[in-house]
């Protein structure tokens, strides 16, 4: 073996030339002036650039263009030309590893769709070599355990891991549904509904108009529902144009500070010419045909409830058992908590001393507040 010429192929002798070139440099570098040093420094670069291109080749087809990665591997070896110590060992050595990294950290920094962590990225690029393992191995796809058993980690961070790989090229909203179709991804996203995030406002609102004077609800009817023009309304009502729009401002501002507060504020009419309201409640009773007739007439709200809790379970004690009691709510216009829970009070007294318990024309708002609260069996027909 001794006489025979060993032939050196193109690239084993560039890779010599190369780090000869760099240990060539080394030596002349420390001698020289600051400008001599950015001539040699250049001279090497040159030299190396095809060593830096083949690097960046290998990474080709996994997402991003060529040029970028060789400029990538250009910057990596200018690092590791500035770096090189020739007493640690060949510059080509040292230069690929330098550009290998550069290139592999472009990858975990610059080419994620989306921010992941960089535990996750590494994790993501081993679970995928490992599930490539093992297919090959099991001829089928690994299970999640079989991948943590593998990699010696958990279930979770696996299942983290695969979540994240989404993150490297995520999906556009601008990219087309079907193959065919002009909508887009982002066309199928829902939106805000204003109507639903409005139901908790509207519903307050219902229960507010009920405390207002029937003068000012039918203003307000005119005006938002009716699309009556101030002027109508005015002519409708006898008044003044000026008068229906201080109505109307006054009646906004009420309904703005109710809805503000837990308790609503007591509704002023004006000073000047206070005007009856119909908030305090009124109860009659009386005795028709063997059964007992009570009358509702004004708001059932808490300052109420109890009056008319001890007044219904009154008139079913006296009423004596298999007798009939009728409540009329055509005059109830606004029932609250307080107001149900009485009625509910008065049912189980009721109930106990064997009276039949009826409700009778309630308005439409207190039929739904009723209804809700489980008392529509009650409801009879007067």
């Amino acid at each position: 073996m001794s006489g025979q010429k060993r032939t050196i192929t193109r690239s084993e002798h560039a890779l010599e030339d190369l780090d000869g070139a760099a240990l060539s440099y080394a030596a002349r570098f420390a001698d020289q002036a600051e400008s001599r040093r950015r001539d040699l420094r250049e001279e090497l670069v040159q030299l190396a650039l095809p060593f830096a291109g083949r690097l960046a080749r290998r990474y080709r087809g996994r997402g991003e263009p060529l040029e970028d990665l060789e400029q990538v591997a250009r910057l990596g070896l200018v690092k590791a030309v500035d770096r090189y110590d020739p007493d640690r060992g060949s510059f080509t050595a040292y230069a690929a590893v330098t550009i290998t990294g550069e290139i592999k950290r472009h990858f975990r920094d610059r080419t994620w769709g989306v921010h992941v962590p960089r535990r996750l990225q590494d994790l993501t690029i081993e679970v995928s070599q490992a599930t490539a393992v093992l297919t090959s191995e099991l001829s089928r796809s690994p299970t999640v355990a079989e991948l943590a058993e593998r990699l010696d980690t958990s279930e979770e961070d696996i299942l983290a891991a695969l979540e994240s790989a989404a993150g490297y090229t995520p999906a556009s909203l601008n990219g087309p549904v079907g193959d065919d179709g002009p909508a887009e991804l982002g066309d199928m996203f829902g939106a805000l509904d204003a109507d639903l995030e409005s139901v908790d406002d509207r519903l307050t609102v219902s229960g507010l108009l009920y405390r207002l004077p029937a003068r000012e609800r039918r203003i307000l009817a005119m005006r938002f529902y009716g699309n009556y023009t101030q002027s109508d309304i005015a002519a409708e009502f006898g008044i003044s144009q000026m008068h229906v729009s201080r109505l109307l401002s006054r009646t906004l501002t009420w309904l703005r500070q109710a809805m503000l507060t837990d308790a609503p504020p007591r509704w002023e009419s004006g000073i000047a010419q206070p005007e009856p309201t119909d908030a305090a409640l009124t109860v009659s009773v009386r005795r028709v045909d063997g059964r007992t007739e009570i009358g509702l007439t004004g708001e059932l709200d808490r300052e109420a409830a109890e009056r008319v809790r001890a007044g219904l379970i009154d008139a079913v004690r006296d009423a004596g058992t298999d007798a009939e009691v009728l409540v009329d709510l055509d005059g109830v216009g606004f029932v609250d908590a307080a107001g149900i829970a009485a009625l509910l009070a008065s049912h189980e007294a009721a109930r106990r001393a064997s009276v039949r318990l009826r409700f009778v024309r309630p308005q439409p708002y207190v039929r739904r507040s009723l209804t809700v609260a489980g008392l529509a069996p009650l409801f009879a027909v007067a």
